[in-house]
């Protein structure tokens, strides 16, 4: 299991007062100290929290991988042909939106054109790809038939729900997981995981990857980020022992 953390937090932080302050860079760094096995951070079009720059100077100076965030639609596409990401995941993408609501719309021809042509253009460059999807048999069957290496499980709905629901909703979890490596695709998952949370979701034997940012970014606010990354990577890796 690898713990991948977004630092996008950092950025929207530094973005309140358009200042140098606090730098996700550095916080990639402290991340990496903490047992972070990577970086991910989504270059938004509208540019609302990570900066050029801050891509940039992570992809010299980052230890762990780098796991660029981005929309196929976006011209953030061409820049990732160009600086090659270790891995570039397409994740839907609305102006309008806090943060990402849910998977990417694989339900009509155009839709997954798109998202082929995409793909293709990163996969030329040799970088390795992924899809942020929900958790539904149909987007992972046509993920796989669009040829991407891996797939980003959208866990929100499950982060969101308690009780009887939470149930149900991990078990749509743990299905897709399983379906997911049967199409021979590496499963990840992401979104609204927390220290409360995240053990059932890491527990998932096909689960090879989590990226989690704000509830690390928010116990670092309190213990640090270097301390929060720990105390989450050992929650993570418990629950696979």
């Amino acid at each position: 299991m690898r713990l991948y953390v977004n630092i996008d937090h950092v950025a929207t932080v530094r973005q309140a007062r358009r200042t140098d302050e606090p730098d996700p860079v550095r916080a990639a760094v402290l991340a990496e100290l903490g047992g972070a096995d990577g970086i991910t951070v989504h270059l938004r079009e509208d540019r609302r929290h990570v900066q050029d720059r801050d891509v940039r100077l992570l992809l010299e100076t980052a230890r762990t991988g780098i796991n660029l965030e981005l929309a196929a639609a976006s011209e953030v596409l061409a820049l990732a042909v160009e600086w090659r990401p270790m891995q570039a995941t397409l994740v839907p993408e609305k102006r309008e939106e806090v943060t990402t609501e849910g998977g990417l719309a694989l339900g009509t021809p155009d839709a997954r054109r798109h998202l082929g042509e995409a793909v293709e253009r990163l996969r030329g460059a040799g970088i390795r790809t992924s899809l942020f999807i929900d958790p539904d048999p149909d987007a992972l069957r046509a993920s796989a038939d669009l040829g991407v290496e891996a797939v980003e499980l959208h866990t929100g709905e499950y982060a969101n729900t308690r009780g009887a629901e939470r149930h149900e909703q991990l078990g749509r979890l743990r299905r897709a997981a399983a379906l997911g490596h049967t199409l021979g695709m590496a499963v990840h998952a992401g979104h609204g995981l927390t220290y409360e949370n995240v053990t059932l979701v890491a527990a998932v034997p096909e689960i090879e990857e989590l990226n989690i940012g704000h509830s690390i970014v928010s116990r670092a606010v309190l213990v640090g980020l270097e301390r929060a990354t720990r105390e989450m990577a050992e929650i993570v890796r418990r629950a696979r022992a």
